[in-house]
């Protein structure tokens, strides 16, 4: 199957795609079923080695190196926090303040749901900053900015803040968005409504980094995707500030 990836970059050293939901970074035992981008990219481009990665479920900017040196380059930088990463989250709840951070050890795998949990002692250090960007009645659009790339790192950070990630079946509530439950007066099928968005609202928007092999610096950016769209128009309509 050939990958139908958007390609939002493309050169000898790397390539970045915009990921849909639905699909893994790199293969991951815990999904053997599930489409991985690193693989069907392959057939196409070669073999892509990876220097970070993206939730199943979280869409927008993914990043692969195309060489050896490349990929040396960008885990240094990656490693080093030289790459400003830039994500988009609709939360359920309302922040108490427009911009905040969370400094909070995180240790992958802590529990008996393998997620990643906060442990003060063993936990390796992760940081990341929040800002409201907008906010609605009972919700709010959040940019988040990870210092570090602990595993499902913002997604932890935000449930610490009483703040989960709309839809997020792991850490917070596992309810998909439904006009049902947002309008007083919805008159559809209860059988037949479709959600809004049924999967974890997070949406890697942009990466910036110098480029591996030229310094150039770059900034490669993906839309929001259109179930994200959808949920944040319909907020909108029933904005309450």
């Amino acid at each position: 199957m050939k990958a139908q990836f958007p390609i939002l970059y493309l050169d000898d050293s790397i390539i970045a795609i915009d990921k849909p939901a639905g699909v893994l970074a790199i293969p991951d035992h815990w999904d053997p079923e599930v489409p991985v981008a690193q693989q069907m990219l392959a057939k196409e481009y070669g073999t892509l080695l990876p220097v970070h990665r993206i939730d199943k479920d979280t869409t927008g900017v993914l990043l692969y190196a195309r060489t050896q040196d490349a990929h040396r380059a960008l885990n240094e930088r990656f490693s080093t926090r030289q790459v400003e990463k830039v994500y988009l989250a609709i939360v359920s709840g309302e922040p108490e303040h427009d911009e905040w951070e969370i400094d909070a050890p995180l240790r992958a795998d802590g529990d008996r749901m393998h997620r990643t949990i906060i442990d003060m002692s063993k936990g390796k250090p992760a940081l990341t900053r929040f800002e409201v960007v907008e906010r609605f009645r009972g919700f709010a659009l959040v940019r988040a900015l990870p210092e570090t790339g602990r595993t499902h790192q913002i997604r932890v950070h935000l449930a610490a803040s009483r703040l989960p990630i709309l839809a997020d079946a792991l850490y917070g509530d596992t309810k998909p968005l439904m006009l049902s439950k947002l309008k007083r007066r919805w008159k559809g099928d209860a059988f037949e409504e479709k959600p809004v968005i049924a999967r974890s609202a997070l949406h890697a928007s942009k990466v910036t980094f110098l480029h591996p092999t030229s310094g150039m610096r770059l900034e490669i950016e993906a839309p929001l995707p259109r179930d994200f769209r959808a949920a944040l128009n319909q907020l909108r309509k029933l904005r309450a500030i």
